[in-house]
């Protein structure tokens, strides 16, 4: 007997000899690994920050030892989620500045303001967040009350959208604009000869706000990444960044105050396609720079988006082009010569002709620039064999958020190619999905539900939004993990829980590949996970 228990000490011995020691395992767990075969796992071992080892919790345990070992429980773990588009030092700002999301009528936005400025008592006031659509008079406001209330102390509050502004005579008084103003890729809203203090697109330049400090743009980073790792964001694709803020971004990465990864966007001005095409790709183990963001048109709730044919609701007004089709054609020639991406915003079914046509004329003959539509929002019929070529980055809230009034905006013809996701996918193979936070909610689970279920919160409409164009939950998924990476050209690196990627992860309370769809949207990430390291 002694013989047999010395026996199987020392073959229990030489097997722990042969275990590689890894930094964590996690065992026990509900694992989308979302590789090609979208197989599930059980365990993982993690090392120097990538997946080593991926399979059953036996497979494991057999093979990996380590001074850390996280028994999942049986949780929900999928790839760390990425937002395909969003715009993340802006949201960081706005925790800086008066929120305006979630108000019902004009004269709740007064009242925010006035308890805003009573408790910061700041020299400029400015904000976001205000939507007229949510009012019962869905109109855009105008500035009278705003000049009782502030005469001296400039107020400009951004809608919602970010495409819209509404500024008071003080802030206009600054910039010396008048009605008579000429603007090109906007509007100076006038109502009965007199300026209503709305200004529209490109016309919202000339409303000069304060840039924010070094120091108020630096808080508003590291808040805007403890709200993304809330909600089991690993990456985010920040749409419309300049040179200062790369740096500054890259800067606190290398300090390691940023932990996030960021695929940045950078705003197409000529001095910045000049200088980062000159530059080339920059990438690191957080920041990759390698694409350009472009404004097409406008937004469909500021009647903004260029349209072939004038908006339903608004006689003889077609809303605009941001630039000439020229400059569109210089851009794309320019960036179709460097190996950076061409990412143009683009909502209008006019603005998606423009873009997708200039898109085939420069991308003739190369199969793998990526370039890509962000919003793609309403399509003429005829144009959705464009997008073989082009990635369609898309935001599924966007469709739920806009349900209840797009129909009035843009008819009902045209609605058949509008929020079409599911037809944007079948021609291109793949979709990128975000959230184009903060213009709508940062939290990826509507994102999730919007997308595979087409209702709002409260379960509206009874049978979806359009739900022919739905995804399924597998192919939501992906939208969030691999099709994003693979949009950012970084497949191979992550989007994936595969052996040699970097271990994102988030783990989940419930199950959203399989839990009743009206509780997708309450779904939390209970830990976020960035190169095995605990974030949240």
């Amino acid at each position: 007997m002694k013989k047999i228990i010395y026996s199987l000490s020392l073959l229990l011995f030489f097997s722990s000899c042969k275990q590689q020691q890894v930094d964590l395992i996690v065992t026990n767990a509900t694992i989308y690994t979302v590789n090609d075969a979208f197989s599930k796992a059980e365990a993982f071992a993690i090392k120097d920050g990538k997946f080593v080892a991926v399979g059953s919790t036996s497979e494991i345990i057999t093979k990996y030892t380590s001074k850390e070992i996280l028994d999942a429980n049986g949780k929900t773990i999928v790839p760390g989620l990425i937002d395909a588009h969003c715009h993340f030092f802006r949201m960081g700002l706005q925790q800086q500045k008066v929120s305006l999301e979630g108000t019902k009528s004009y004269d709740e936005v007064l009242e925010r303001l006035i308890t805003f400025q009573k408790e910061k008592n700041v020299n400029f006031i400015t904000g976001r967040g205000w939507d007229q659509n949510d009012w019962e008079v869905k109109e855009f406001p105008t500035k009278e009350k705003l000049d009782i209330l502030f005469p001296n102390t400039p107020v400009a509050i951004r809608r919602i959208d970010g495409h819209a502004l509404l500024a008071n005579q003080a802030a206009i008084d600054i910039t010396k604009v008048t009605k008579n103003t000429p603007v090109t890729g906007g509007e100076i809203i006038v109502k009965d000869g007199k300026m209503t203090g709305v200004f529209i697109d490109a016309a919202m330049d000339f409303i000069q706000v304060p840039k924010p400090t070094k120091l108020t743009s630096i808080q508003g980073l590291k808040d805007a990444q403890q709200i993304a790792f809330s909600y089991g964001l690993t990456t985010v694709d920040d749409a419309g960044l300049d040179q200062s803020t790369v740096e500054l971004i890259d800067s606190l990465q290398q300090e390691n105050e940023l932990k996030i990864r960021i695929y940045a966007m950078i705003s197409a001005t000529q001095k910045n396609l000049d200088y980062y095409i000159n530059k080339g790709i920059i990438k690191t183990d957080r920041l990759h720079v390698r694409s350009f963001k472009i404004y097409g048109d406008g937004a469909l709730g500021s009647r903004g988006a260029a349209m072939r044919k004038s908006y339903s609701d608004r006689s003889n007004h077609f809303g605009a082009l941001i630039y000439k089709p020229e400059r569109y054609r210089e851009m794309a020639k320019q960036i179709a010569a460097s190996e950076y991406q061409m990412n143009t915003h683009a909502i209008g079914d006019s603005a998606n002709t423009w873009i997708l046509k200039t898109y085939k004329k420069f991308l003739q003959g190369k199969t793998n620039k990526r370039w890509r539509i962000e919003h793609a929002q309403i399509i003429a019929p005829e144009d959705f064999t464009l997008f073989e070529n082009v990635i369609p980055s898309i935001q599924p809230t966007h469709a739920t958020s806009d349900m209840y009034w797009a129909q009035d905006r843009i008819g009902k013809e045209r609605m058949k190619g509008a929020y079409a996701y599911k037809d944007l996918l079948e021609v291109y193979g793949k979709v990128a999905l975000g959230t184009d936070f903060p213009v709508e909610q940062v939290n990826p689970f509507l994102t999730f539900y919007a997308a595979a279920v087409r209702k709002d919160t409260d379960g509206y409409p009874d049978g979806g939004f359009q739900i022919e164009n739905r995804l399924s939950r597998e192919e939501t998924l992906k939208g969030m993990t691999i099709w994003a990476a693979y949009s950012n050209f970084e497949e191979n690196e992550k989007g994936s829980i595969e052996v040699g990627k970097l271990a994102d992860f988030t783990i989940l309370d419930q199950n959203i590949m399989t839990v009743d769809a009206a509780k997708i949207p309450k779904t939390k990430a209970t830990a976020t996970y960035v190169n095995g390291e605990k974030v949240y």
